[in-house]
């Protein structure tokens, strides 16, 4: 008789339900897993052997044959050990095989018996929820688990507690949902001193989520700046909170089983390689993009990136996801962040300071800033130079407005666009609009269009950058409250186009 378990396996943020059978027959003693498993699954015989020593379960001297249906997909992860050992205990009579029938288990066996947490238990339990089964997951993952709130979630210490609840003899509670985790002391933006063409651009890229690039001297605050766009973004919706955790979850960062509203900020190291920023590895597992999904990607010393690394931006900068392709795996993640970036003009960083620029000057700011291709350069709505502070604006006292002044205008401009989109769900802020609806929600006036038209020509706006310029201008007007897009708000728009360097 063949005894069957549930568990999931991971393609990307999705959770695909997998039957664990298990056949105990005549012949050879043997414990062999099929059903293209990995090296982490294949030693998990090793782990149920002695879990099951530890609760002095003895296997028969037979053949077990565990198999992991559907065949054809790959298994990664310690997170089978806890379906394989039940589905064996089913095939002993040990556990009732209708109390497997609507549970999707998974969790890591140590030596003694005993569960250890594993990743990906809220994307498991959104697929059991779908699939109507309760989920037995290890107890640190079951407040993790628990947000679903659709599904019957029991979260044992050890197997024995396991087998306890499935046998009846001490059923166990569910467990509930962890603490809603707070965003913390973000910083504010009042202790920027000065700078106020880069503050209105930072509100301007946080209200539509406009792509931004910042060049200026070292010391210049650039940095100062792009930390502090977290704090002036909103809250993140039930459903964004939910997409971002469940990519958390994935990659094992969920933090005490909580759920944060608080938009994500995400600071790679210029050394990053590819799979490190888009996605990959052995695993294809989530990057940096996509972990920085409905949150603030911050990219410092852009130039100093790896080319490759850089253009590999550009077709998520578009789509909103990325598709990781692997001989084994082609996964999908969602991408849909707000890139910030960050340059020096030059190499040394004092192109426009005489007494301390290098001798190439202007060669060296041409050459340091065409490693920044030009279709990527293009897709950045604001281009904007910082001003190095002088010494007289740091003694003054602070003139600028405090995070949350800025954070409840953006707010009000956000609530603009969410109900400009309501009945387009793939489309939540200005910058997501393209065709159309573009033209429906940014259309311009006669004396708009000159404008346009001359700054086109001028500055050699590509389709891209014009479309971009739309879509800012859009943004700026929501921002001042106004119905439609006036010659202001275009020319605002249009003076964050500036050329740095001598692009591709």
């Amino acid at each position: 008789m063949v005894a069957i378990a549930y568990t999931v396996a991971f393609e990307g943020v999705e959770a695909r339900l997998v039957e664990v059978q298990c056949s105990v027959s005549p012949g050879l003693p043997a414990f062999g897993i099929v059903g293209l498993p990995d090296k982490s699954v294949s030693e998990a015989r090793e782990r149920v052997r002695a879990a099951f020593a530890a609760l002095s379960i003895a296997l028969p001297a037979r053949r077990i044959t565990i198999n992991m249906s559907p065949a054809d997909l790959p298994k990664e992860g310690s997170h089978f050990d806890l379906p394989i050992a039940l589905a064996v205990l089913a095939a002993l009579e040990l556990v009732p095989h209708e109390a497997l029938e609507r549970v999707v288990a998974l969790g890591e066996l140590a030596l003694d018996g005993r569960l250890s947490a594993v990743n990906g238990a809220l994307p498991a339990a959104m697929a059991a929820a779908e699939d109507d089964r309760a989920l037995i997951v290890p107890r640190p993952c079951g407040s993790e688990a628990a947000w679903v709130g659709s599904v019957a979630v029991f979260a044992p210490r050890t197997l024995r507690e396991a087998i306890d609840h499935l046998t009846d003899r001490a059923p166990l509670t569910p467990a509930s949902a962890g603490e809603a985790l707070a965003s913390g002391n973000l910083p504010d933006l009042i202790e920027v001193k000065g700078q106020e063409r880069a503050r209105r651009a930072i509100e301007i890229a946080a209200a539509g989520r406009h792509h931004l690039l910042m060049v200026g001297p070292p010391g210049a605050t650039k940095t100062m700046l792009a930390r502090r766009i977290p704090g002036i973004l909103p809250p993140l919706t039930a459903q964004e909170a939910l997409e971002t955790s469940v990519i958390q979850s994935v990659a094992g960062l969920m933090k005490e089983g909580g759920i944060s509203r608080a938009a994500p900020f995400c600071q790679p190291h210029h050394t990053a390689s590819t799979a490190a920023i888009v996605g990959g590895g052995r695993h294809a597992g989530p990057g940096q993009i996509s972990l920085s999904h409905n949150g603030v990607l911050f990219m410092d010393e852009l130039p100093e990136f790896d080319r490759r690394v850089i253009d590999a931006l550009r077709e998520p900068i578009e789509t909103g996801e990325i598709h990781v392709s692997r001989a084994n795996a082609h996964v999908r993640y969602p991408a849909r962040f707000l890139l910030v970036a960050a340059a020096n003009p030059c190499r040394c960083g004092y192109l426009a300071d005489q007494a301390r620029a290098c001798s190439r000057v202007p060669v060296c700011g041409a050459d340091y800033m065409a490693r920044v291709s030009g279709p990527m350069m293009d897709r950045f709505d604001l281009r904007l130079e910082v001003p190095q502070i002088t010494i007289e604006e740091m003694n003054l006292p602070p003139t600028g407005e405090d995070s949350a002044t800025v954070a409840a205008r953006v707010a009000v401009a956000r609530h603009v666009q969410a109900a400009r989109f309501r009945d387009h769900p793939e489309v939540r802020v200005n910058a997501d609009a393209t065709g159309r609806l573009l033209d429906e929600i940014a259309p311009l006036d006669a004396e708009c269009r000159t404008l346009l038209a001359l700054a086109s020509e001028r500055l050699g706006l590509s389709p891209r950058g014009y479309h971009r310029v739309l879509r800012t201008a859009r943004t700026i007007a929501d921002l001042d409250s106004a119905p439609d897009i006036r010659k202001p708000h275009l020319a605002e728009a249009l003076s964050y186009r500036i050329a740095f360097g001598n692009p591709d």
